[in-house]
C-alpha cells in the first residue's frame, strides 16, 4: 500500500476537503474510489473506518483517519511544515475551528432538505435556513479575500467543496445563491483559481445529473 491512501467518493464534498488539504500541502496519494451509489462498501473502507463505515478515509503508513475535518486537521499536523491551513495564534486557531464546525452542522443538512424534498414546507425551510447560514459566513468573510486572510485556510478548505452541491440546490429549489450571496460566490471564483481547488472539485452540472438525480429516484425523493 502506498504512504498515503485516500478512500473517497468523486462527488463527496467531505472527500474533497481532503483532496484540497494533501494538494495545498503537495503530498502525493493513492486514490480509491469507493463505489457508494452502489450500495457495496469495500472490505477496506469497512476496516479502516468500522464505526461509521463513511469516507472519507485517510490511510497514512497505514493507520486510518477518519472524518472529514479531523483529517484536513490531520494533515496540517503531519505536513506541518508547507502552507499552514490554521492560523499560528491559538484564539485565530479556535475561530477558524468554530466556522469549519459551523460549516459541518449546518450547509449538508439544509441543502439536503432541499434536494430530498419535493416543493412545500420543508423544502422552503431549507433554502430558507441555507440562505441565511451563507449570509453569516458570507459576514464573517467580510472583506478578506479568503476566510484564512490573504490566503486560503481551514475554513476554506471546509466551505468551498459545497460549492459543487449549489447548481443542485438551486435548480431543485428554484432560488439564486448568487443573487442572495454574492460576496461569497466572488469568493469562490477566487478559490477556483487556486490548482489545489480546481482540480479537487468536480463539475456542479455534474453532480446535479450524475449524483442528485439518482440519489432522488433510489431514495424515492422525486
Amino acid at each position: 500500500m502506498a504512504e498515503v491512501v485516500l478512500l473517497d467518493f468523486w462527488g463527496s464534498p467531505f472527500g474533497m476537503r481532503a483532496r484540497i488539504a494533501l494538494a495545498e500541502k503537495g503530498v502525493k496519494y493513492e486514490y480509491k474510489e469507493e463505489h457508494l451509489l452502489t450500495g457495496k462498501k469495500t472490505p477496506l473502507l469497512l476496516e479502516t473506518n468500522p464505526v461509521h463505515k463513511k469516507i472519507p478515509v485517510l490511510i497514512h503508513n497505514g493507520k486510518p483517519i477518519s472524518e472529514s475535518l479531523v483529517i484536513v486537521q490531520y494533515i496540517e499536523d503531519a505536513w506541518s511544515d508547507t502552507a499552514p491551513l490554521l492560523p499560528a495564534d491559538p484564539y485565530g486557531r479556535s475561530q477558524a475551528r468554530f466556522w469549519a464546525d459551523f460549516v459541518d452542522k449546518k450547509i449538508y443538512d439544509q441543502g439536503k432538505k432541499i434536494w430530498a424534498n419535493k416543493a412545500g414546507e420543508v423544502q422552503e425551510a431549507g433554502k430558507k435556513e441555507l440562505i441565511e447560514s451563507l449570509k453569516l459566513l458570507e459576514g464573517e468573510l467580510g472583506e478578506k479575500p479568503f476566510f484564512g486572510g490573504e490566503t486560503i485556510g481551514y475554513v476554506d478548505v471546509a466551505l468551498v467543496p459545497f460549492y459543487t452541491w449549489f447548481y443542485s440546490f438551486e435548480t431543485i429549489g428554484n432560488f439564486s445563491i448568487q443573487a442572495e450571496c454574492p460576496k461569497l460566490i466572488e469568493w469562490v471564483k477566487r478559490c477556483l483559481e487556486r490548482e489545489s481547488v480546481s482540480k479537487s472539485l468536480v463539475d456542479p452540472e455534474k453532480v446535479y445529473v450524475d449524483l442528485i438525480l439518482v440519489l432522488k429516484k433510489m431514495y424515492g425523493y422525486e
